[in-house]
């Protein structure tokens, strides 16, 4: 069946949608150093902070005259921002229906759909979806590779079989990436405590290490269970590719980059760091002129932005000494607050009984969707208190704004450590063992990032970095040498008819 805005829809047979050649000519290309154009295929994990990163790439590659398959679900790549119309004739996007597994609510695929409990149901049914996958690669016989992520750590195989270069992209920084252990490495980790100091392959000094408080509550509890760790599949998915990229880029991390490589003998390629875009279709949708006209109103430079992502959610306790802390800061704020991860979901968080009475002259919480990129992009927001998730530290970089850093999940951690050592952030104070922080940590932090002398270092950081993060030509060269990477690999046999 066709589908909106050039799609592939996949639901036991395949249907495939060849694009209008017409339709491609009339596309401005960029002349590219090899005369022939790719057909690249990517596969990201089914979260939003991973999919949009894979999409930017897409966007960007596409710009250069080559053809995406972007491969999800129906209800995720329906939810992705519109293309331009310059490029979409070149992204496909492939829906494949994803299975339904025990305990996954039936309209749940990505991360923001469920709890964090639920989510190892989700890579199970991510898991489901290899034969469907596997069939519509091998009618691909002209692609020329397939980017990946962390999820379908079994998908190598499959393209090695079919002569298909696999690339392992990484949407987290090559720090977080330096932290899985190598093919050929020995990794001893087996406490806790083991992953709060750099691993034996990281070969100089360094601070950038997991806090005991984040392995207990987010990382070493993947490791135990029947489910398959997201260390595992990362693991096997480097292990099995044929070249690793990485969204990071050499002005930002250089050792990290250059150790990668030297750990696991394949090239490494750093694609920038894929600021994100947002396609003006020219229309000004109700939330933001609402959004704006209460930006409109403050100071420059006064305002604290919070948002804790997609996945991020704070415990009850959490978000009580969070909003206090808002509170006693006395600043102004704009707040992006999510009560629950999907529908399954049955564990809502409360603000403090007459929080938004009391606040209504300080600040503003929104509980629907909201425009990030043009809120930190408003004259009036002079700091975000982040989980430190990386799409959300590139989007605050861009336009040069303080970073307080409250870590949840995942990459964050590190991340952290790698801004704070860069003075680019400053982190809460926690207590080292279960992350507890107070209501004056809170806003005693918030005043010192946004106001007081003492962190004037953070705030003039941002600014220093911003060219770097906001740079769209030094972007734009990363992707080139990607894509003569990408064609430098080839495809090794065709798929017989």
């Amino acid at each position: 069946m066709y589908c909106h805005n050039n799609c592939l829809s996949i639901k036991g047979a395949l249907c495939l949608w060849n694009l209008d050649k017409n339709q491609i000519r009339a596309v401005n290309f960029t002349p590219m150093a090899g005369s022939s154009k790719l057909h690249i295929a990517m596969f990201p994990w089914l979260a939003f902070g991973h999919m949009i990163p894979y999409l930017e790439l897409a966007k960007l590659i596409a710009q250069k005259g080559h053809k995406i398959s972007f491969i999800s679900t129906p209800r995720n790549t329906d939810r992705l921002p519109k293309l331009h119309p310059s490029i979409s004739p070149l992204i496909t996007f492939v829906k494949l229906s994803l299975p339904q597994v025990e305990n996954l609510p039936t309209d749940a695929e990505a991360t923001a759909d469920v709890p964090y409990d639920k989510v190892q149901y989700l890579k199970q049914a991510c898991d489901d979806l290899k034969e469907p996958l596997s069939k519509f690669l091998e009618t691909c016989d002209d692609l020329d590779c397939i980017l990946f992520d962390f999820a379908p750590y079994w998908l190598p195989d499959i393209a090695t079989s079919l002569g298909i270069p696999s690339v392992f992209f990484s949407i987290f920084t090559a720090a977080m990436l330096s932290y899985v252990k190598p093919a050929s490495g020995i990794d001893d980790r087996s406490k806790p405590e083991d992953f709060t100091i750099p691993p034996k392959w990281v070969t100089f000094p360094t601070n950038v290490v997991f806090r005991l408080f984040e392995v207990l509550r987010i990382f070493y509890q993947t490791l135990a269970g029947n489910v398959v760790s997201d260390l595992y599949r990362t693991q096997e998915g480097i292990k099995g590719c044929d070249m690793i990229a990485v969204r990071s880029c050499m002005e930002f991390e250089p050792e990290w980059l250059q150790l990668l490589e030297e750990i696991h003998g394949k090239p490494v390629i750093p694609v920038g760091v894929l600021a994100t875009t947002v396609y003006d279709t020219g229309v000004e949708n109700e939330a933001w002129r609402s959004i704006k006209d209460w930006l409109d109103k403050q100071k420059q430079g006064s305002v604290v932005y919070i948002a804790f992502g997609s996945e991020a959610k704070p415990s009850q306790v959490e978000l009580t000494e969070i909003a206090l802390g808002l509170e006693l800061s006395g600043l102004p704020f704009f707040w992006v607050l999510r009560k629950h991860r999907g529908s399954a979901d049955t564990e809502l968080i409360e603000l403090p009984e007459g929080f938004e009475e009391r606040t209504k002259a300080q600040g503003l919480v929104w509980t629907s969707w909201a425009p990030q990129l043009k809120i930190l992009g408003h004259d009036s927001v002079g700091g975000f208190l982040t989980h430190s998730g990386w799409s959300s530290v590139v989007e605050a970089l861009q336009h040069a704004r303080a970073l307080i850093l409250l870590t949840f999940l995942a990459d964050q951690g590190i991340n952290a450590r790698v801004l704070e050592d860069k003075k680019m952030g400053y982190s809460i104070p926690r207590n080292e063992k279960n992350g507890y922080f107070t209501r004056d940590s809170v806003a005693e932090s918030l005043r010192l990032v946004m106001e007081k002398e003492e962190g004037k270092i953070y705030r003039d950081k941002v600014k220093e970095m911003k060219p770097l993060f906001a740079d769209k030509d030094r972007q734009d060269k990363y992707v080139d040498k990607l894509v003569d990477h990408l064609r430098s690999q080839g495809r090794t046999k065709k798929i017989k008819n």
